[in-house]
């Protein structure tokens, strides 16, 4: 190509993104879908207005390959010139080296020139610069200097504290325009903040400053997406806190109460409680284990927030799929507790529960710390076959942070798609089993949460100090059941069974 050609080709190239794109993406050109958003960034950048944007993109539709060609375009539009531009992500490695690696690939085309790496992590182009830092609490990212763009990716996981006090000074003294991109998840994330901010600006002047684009719009244009998106909400069901978050780009609430007045109401059932199986249904038992002591056994120990938790009981009768889902529901037919019991003394009343009581189908108990004893203990009595009776799976469950977080996003799915429903009490006001059903609420409306920065959003949850959880994770363990199939089953001696 002819020197004149190349010159008329980098002009034409450089009069906006979209045409830097079409030039020198061929293979990955911007989606229509991906336009509005650069274009805005683009006028406020050229006309030096300062604006601030926010861009919140379906899960693996194309923000971050947004943001590597329009930081391509700015280094090469930007090079003789000059002009700076600073990229903070939650940790240097791997979120800001993977941006940093997009941006290389982008300006490897004849049009960009020779780009140069610095220090690991500024991209260098003649004398334009973009430089990706760590926007983590304990980095040393002072100093720094944006005049032509400041950026934060995945700004649900940068800290607000973190961002006002390093990060949105360096556009201070420029009028630096600001990008905000990520998932939105819970109201007290930095890009939530700041989509709200930027929706007033938006009612008081009409300029679009929030660009969201859900998985319909990027299915329509990609259809393998849409296939795989729609796989995804089969199995979880559209009401997930992951689907709700990454896909239909909702915000969770974030009033600190994990289960807010919509969760509980949804819950709630119209069956009425059981204290025994009743022929032909499935269920399965739920334990999470407690402490033991030599005394203090029932509820009026439960009830002594000086003791330890509860080993705790959920009973869940297993319902069939509804047609075309393939995911089974389930419904709250009991709830048990014993504090202080020692171990060697539930485990008969637990075996007799679940064989003789309940005909379970499953036991999934807590095998964390005190429990792993009496877990190992429950499966290998269960494992045995008896006269006219099956032996009965047992899965240990362990408690970490990171299961607990699993946990409790999935029993937030299962509550809100309506898979999960708790029985209606009918046991007499007063009675042991009305008491366990009553602190089990209570339990509930005091479980609170936050969702740590950082990849994957783990969950924290549970009880405040003084209070109990253990009913509450019984119940949780009932996600532990989803990995089931409970179509297989097999005909044994005229009975039918789980295969």
């Amino acid at each position: 190509m002819g020197s004149d050609r190349v010159s008329a080709a980098l002009r034409l190239a450089l009069a906006d993104p979209v045409r830097f794109s079409i030039a020198t993406q061929r293979s990955k050109p911007l989606r229509p879908y991906q336009v509005p958003a650069v274009e805005a960034i683009w006028r406020s950048i050229l006309e030096q207005r300062g604006d601030q944007f926010a861009v919140v993109f379906s899960r693996q539709s194309g923000k971050d390959e947004l943001l590597a060609q329009l930081l391509a375009f700015l280094l090469v539009r930007f090079q003789r010139s000059g002009g700076s531009i600073v990229v903070a992500t939650p940790a240097l490695r791997p979120q800001g080296l993977v941006s940093r690696d997009r941006l290389l690939s982008a300006l490897d085309t004849p049009l960009a020139g020779q780009a140069a790496t610095r220090e690991g992590s500024t991209v260098r182009l003649g004398r334009a610069s973009a430089r990706f830092l760590s926007a983590a609490p304990n980095s040393n990212a002072r100093g720094q200097t944006a005049d032509l763009l400041l950026v934060a990716n995945e700004a649900q996981d940068i800290q607000p504290a973190v961002w006002d006090a390093v990060f949105d000074p360096m556009a201070a003294s420029t009028n630096a325009t600001t990008l905000f991109l990520g998932t939105v998840w819970s109201r007290e994330t930095l890009l939530a903040r700041q989509m709200r901010h930027l929706s007033e600006r938006e009612s008081a002047d009409g300029r679009q400053r929030v660009f969201k684009v859900a998985w319909e719009e990027v299915a329509a244009i990609v259809p393998a997406y849409g296939e795989r998106v729609r796989s995804r909400i089969a199995q979880f069901g559209p009401a997930h806190p992951f689907i709700r978050t990454e896909y239909f780009l909702e915000e969770l609430d974030g009033d600190g109460a994990l289960f807010s007045a919509e969760r509980l109401a949804q819950l709630a059932g119209t069956h009425e409680r059981r204290s025994a199986a009743e022929p032909g249904k499935r269920y399965a038992l739920l334990i999470d284990v407690g402490g033991e002591e030599e005394s203090g056994f029932g509820l009026a120990a439960f009830h002594d927030l000086s003791r330890r938790d509860s080993t705790a009981l959920t009973v869940v009768e297993i319902a069939d799929p509804e047609p075309g889902s393939g995911l089974p529901h389930y419904r709250v037919v009991d709830r048990r507790a014993w504090t202080g019991a020692s171990h060697a003394a539930l485990l008969p009343q637990l075996v007799d529960l679940a064989r003789n009581v309940w005909r379970a189908r499953v036991v999934v108990i807590d095998a964390t710390g005190v429990g792993a004893g009496l877990a190992s203990l429950l499966g290998a009595a269960l494992g045995q076959r008896t006269a006219g009776a099956p032996s009965i799976k047992t899965i240990p469950f362990h408690f970490s942070a990171s299961s607990k977080s699993a946990l409790g996003w999935d029993l937030l799915g299962l509550i809100e798609s309506g898979r999960l429903k708790e029985y209606r009490e009918t046991a007499p006001a007063g009675s042991e089993a009305a008491r366990v059903t009553a602190a089990f609420h209570e339990q509930l409306a005091a479980i609170t949460y936050e969702t740590a920065p950082g990849p994957g959003r783990q969950l924290r949850w549970g009880a405040p100090p003084g209070k109990h959880d253990d009913l509450v994770l019984s119940l949780a363990l009932v996600s532990a059941l989803d990995g089931i199939d409970w179509r297989e089953r097999k005909a044994t001696g005229g009975v039918r069974h789980m295969a």
